[in-house]
């Protein structure tokens, strides 16, 4: 989930922009987090983030190993340093709201494993396209969301989705193999695609499984969605991939 890049650069997405902070989106943590549904929401809302910048600095780990030089396992291993950075900003937050870090990430292990071992790349070109288009599609969720948080909680959450460097980093490696090997383009499109569907369903599992979460989303906590704007989310979602597949150039 967690390279975070956004297409274009901006500095918010169309949900940051245009919702009026009004409710719990006006609020501190402090009085927003008097209602326990709201506090149980935000801990899962950070219990998820956190086990995702955990999973990005090991994967991010890993797949340095398969960099055909010195220099982008270099930048590979500084990403994942960023990736754990995010991580230690999530676990030390939960530490100091009382709650312990290890038990808000446990119950989002087994869909977020599932989700990686299901997107494991076959060689360096699909990893740096799963880190800049299967992620970011995860991050561009959390950012929707972190729109109808606390002021604290939403600062929190787009700071550890802020831009690791991999968005330049990817596009420019993967546009060159495509340059010297058009072919290319055709199985990373593919790739992308898939990544798109799984990284969709990701998320809407793991909202689906916490009640605390899927309340807040759909209204029943803070200024959450209507059915008509999660059509509409679901759209800036897909239109953000489009232009990341363009930034790539990949058809969507």
């Amino acid at each position: 989930m967690t390279t975070s890049d956004k297409p274009d650069n901006a500095s918010e997405t169309p949900a940051e922009a245009t919702v009026e902070r009004t409710g719990v989106a006006a609020q501190d943590w402090t009085k927003a987090a008097a209602d326990p549904q709201y506090r149980a929401a935000v801990v899962d809302l950070l219990g998820a983030l956190a086990y995702g910048e955990l999973a990005a600095f090991e994967r991010l780990a890993e797949d340095a190993k398969l960099a055909p030089t010195l220099s982008d396992k270099a930048e590979l291993a500084k990403m994942a340093s960023a990736e754990f950075h995010h991580y230690e900003k999530l676990r030390d937050r939960l530490t100091e709201i009382g709650e312990e870090p290890t038990l808000a990430m446990e119950p989002f292990v087994a869909a977020l494993d599932g989700f990686h071992r299901q997107t494991a790349p076959s060689d360096w070109l699909e990893g740096l396209v799963k880190a800049y288009v299967g992620d970011s599609i995860a991050s561009d969720f959390y950012r929707e969301v972190a729109a109808r948080l606390d002021t604290d909680s939403r600062e929190l959450v787009l700071a550890v989705l802020d831009d690791t460097g991999h968005a330049g980093f990817a596009v420019e490696k993967v546009r060159a193999a495509i340059d010297a090997e058009p072919r290319v383009g055709g199985r990373l499109a593919l790739w992308a695609r898939r990544l798109m569907g799984e990284a969709l369903s990701q998320s809407q599992r793991v909202v689906a499984d916490r009640d605390a979460l899927s309340t807040m989303l759909v209204g029943g906590v803070a200024d959450g969605f209507d059915l008509a704007e999660v059509g509409r989310m679901f759209s800036r979602i897909t239109e953000a991939h489009t232009k990341r597949m363009a930034a790539l150039g990949l058809a969507a």
